[in-house]
């Protein structure tokens, strides 16, 4: 990566470990007590946390294309102010109705302020050339969870719940903010804002589509693991305290993975990385469901070295099957089916572990396998994709 491109990439990768570590994260150390504090079922809050990804999936493609209109500065700072405002009601929420309001609120934030935003902020910024720049902010962010879950619990046995979610909503303001106003450029507004009402055509068409059911069923999964990972591998033996080492190892095996493609794997297309990315989910459900619970570090460690490779896909395998041309908009189309049935994934899952425990992992894995499939029937180019450092064109 240039030089240049080195603060954007410090200044993306910290507000994007602050977001997802405020709201994606947050469910699986706050969602049990904020549901019994007030009154609640902790299905419910899944199912609030589920109606804000089904927002985000649905803002997905206006959020993409003002991106491409008028560059990623004005929304992913904006994000920081939606975040900051439903956390601050999360913490004042005192009914079931007040949590629904600022999970709404937080779905509106996770539109305007996760991975999907930043990549389409890096795809109008560098072009062609985003790649790594897209993998370095992921090398950060990757330790969302290895730093949000340890806060978050920190937080809850320390000041509560509620002080947690207003500790989070001011970092957003002391810290998100002013990093994302200061440190990512103004674009020139697009030629065609003039017509911004009209919407670019994308054709729908078959590696469109194999794209879509690949990230639907590889995000459910990582949608699913992030909300009960640690219930996950309690229900094969393993103790609270190994629950949470290994939640947090995924942080760091997202990191590692991400390193390697950035040293080896970048030399090829992003369809090889995606296609691994897709395969180390069902090989660590098998290796818990031999040994037990004492195997949680390594099915931990191997979920998160294939959703470290699968969130680098998710920017760089489009840019590089249909280029940089209304980039921010097609990430919107793509990921919207990956937001809903990530929406659906928490609840979902819930209940599949009320009724199945530990053998929830034969339906990740199937899952794994669907997205692994759909990705065999894209042919790989025969041409490696190289990305330098030049200027964008």
């Amino acid at each position: 990566m240039s030089q240049r491109q080195l603060p954007v990439i410090v200044a993306l990768g910290t507000t994007q470990t602050l977001a997802w570590a405020s709201s994606y994260y947050l469910p699986a150390i706050l969602a049990d007590p904020i549901a019994y504090d007030l009154g609640i079922s902790s299905n419910w809050f899944f199912a609030a946390f589920s109606a804000a990804m089904v927002i985000s999936g649905l803002l997905g493609p206006r959020v993409g294309r003002q991106i491409d209109l008028f560059g990623g500065r004005p929304v992913l700072s904006g994000s920081n102010v939606i975040f900051a405002a439903g956390l601050a009601l999360l913490g004042a929420s005192t009914s079931g109705w007040m949590l629904g309001v600022a999970w709404f609120l937080l779905g509106i934030g996770m539109a305007t302020g996760l991975y999907d935003a930043a990549f389409s902020a890096l795809g109008r910024i560098y072009g062609d050339n985003a790649r790594r720049a897209i993998t370095g902010i992921t090398l950060i962010a990757g330790f969302a969870s290895t730093v949000g879950w340890p806060l978050s619990s920190w937080g809850l046995e320390t000041i509560g719940w509620r002080n947690t979610c207003y500790a989070w909503a001011a970092a957003h303001l002391l810290i998100g903010l002013p990093l994302n106003l200061l440190f990512l450029p103004k674009v020139a507004v697009a030629k065609r804002a003039e017509g911004s009402a009209v919407k670019p055509h994308i054709q729908i068409d078959r590696p469109m589509i194999l794209l879509s059911l690949a990230f639907a069923a590889a995000w459910t999964v990582t949608s699913a693991m992030a909300a009960h990972l640690p219930r996950i591998v309690e229900a094969f033996g393993a103790t609270p305290a190994q629950a949470v080492f290994a939640g947090m190892m995924i942080g760091p095996a997202q990191v590692a993975a991400r390193v390697l493609e950035a040293s080896t794997l970048g030399r090829f297309h992003p369809l090889f990385s995606t296609r691994l990315a897709c395969i180390t989910h069902p090989i660590g459900a098998c290796v818990i469901g031999i040994f037990g619970g004492p195997a949680a570090v390594a099915f931990a460690l191997l979920h998160g070295a294939g959703n470290g490779l699968l969130t680098i896909s998710r920017g760089t395998l489009p840019l590089a099957i249909f280029g940089p041309e209304n980039f921010g908009y097609r990430l919107g189309l793509l990921g919207a089916p990956s937001r809903v049935c990530q929406a659906v994934a928490p609840l979902g899952f819930s209940l599949l572990i009320d009724s199945f425990g530990g053998g929830v992992v034969v339906a990740s894995s199937m899952l794994s396998l669907v997205a692994f499939g759909a990705l065999l029937f894209m042919p790989m180019p025969t041409a490696k994709l190289v990305m330098d450092d030049a200027p964008a064109k």
